[in-house]
């Protein structure tokens, strides 16, 4: 791998397993410093992120551990099949507050560490669910709508000072949190490989190494808009 991000300190959540493992160790093989958090596991950081203090508490961990923050990934999320009918209201919200709201609280307190670095890198995990519904899943695409706008938005605000914001939206991937579903469900799996013209499901990888783009120096004007990466999926939808 490259040292494109060396010097640079990173904070990746959800990063025990699936994307943000990947994105995690991909961002230190480009030679980033990176802080990781997750609600469990081998980590810099245990912790519910959906806790009112939690994110200003990894923060000020990471910045005490690294000296100051550059890049922020938030990748912790959850996502299951359910109805429309008998959606209780319990879920629904309990989707929003760990992909939605413990986002833009991890956000909201690293932007004086984003703006005070001058090239500061912002990074949500949306879905091709940002753009488009699916069945069984209106708590995950309400939310991954909602941090598609809410990246614009914070694009919009901290441009002025030299920070990016960008969705990278992953598409069908295969990861612990999918799996079961793909397990199951041989003829969703069959689905989804099928509607992407490159004829697999996503790895945790691919999503990685875009993140890692967005990160460095090469996507200095890349900010404000999501990323499909989905194979070609939705180019069919």
């Amino acid at each position: 791998m490259s040292a494109r991000l060396a010097g640079r300190r990173a904070i990746v959540t959800g990063a025990a397993s699936g994307i943000g493992a990947a994105v995690a160790a991909r961002l230190a093989a480009d030679g980033a410093r990176v802080f990781t958090a997750d609600v469990k596991g081998a980590v810099d950081f245990v912790a519910d992120l959906t806790g009112a203090d939690a994110n200003q508490n990894l923060v000020a961990a990471a910045v005490a551990a690294m000296g100051g923050v550059d890049i922020v990934v938030p990748c912790a999320g959850i996502s299951a099949f359910h109805p429309l009918e008998g959606h209780e209201d319990a879920y629904f919200q309990r989707v929003l507050d760990i992909n939605l709201l413990a986002v833009f609280r991890l956000v909201r307190a690293a932007v004086p560490h984003l703006k005070a670095h001058g090239a500061g890198r912002i990074v949500t995990i949306g879905s091709t669910t940002s753009t488009f519904g699916d069945e069984g899943l209106c708590a995950y695409a309400a939310s991954k709508h909602a941090v598609l706008g809410l990246t614009k938005s914070i694009a919009a605000e901290l441009g002025p000072f030299g920070v990016t914001a960008t969705c990278v939206q992953p598409g069908a991937i295969d990861t612990p949190m999918t799996a079961p579903a793909f397990t199951e469900t041989p003829a969703y799996r069959d689905f989804w490989e099928n509607k992407a013209p490159l004829r697999r499901l996503g790895r945790a990888e691919d999503i990685a190494d875009v993140v890692a783009f967005l990160c460095s120096d090469d996507a200095r004007f890349v900010s404000g808009h999501g990323l499909w990466v989905d194979g070609g999926a939705m180019a069919r939808h």
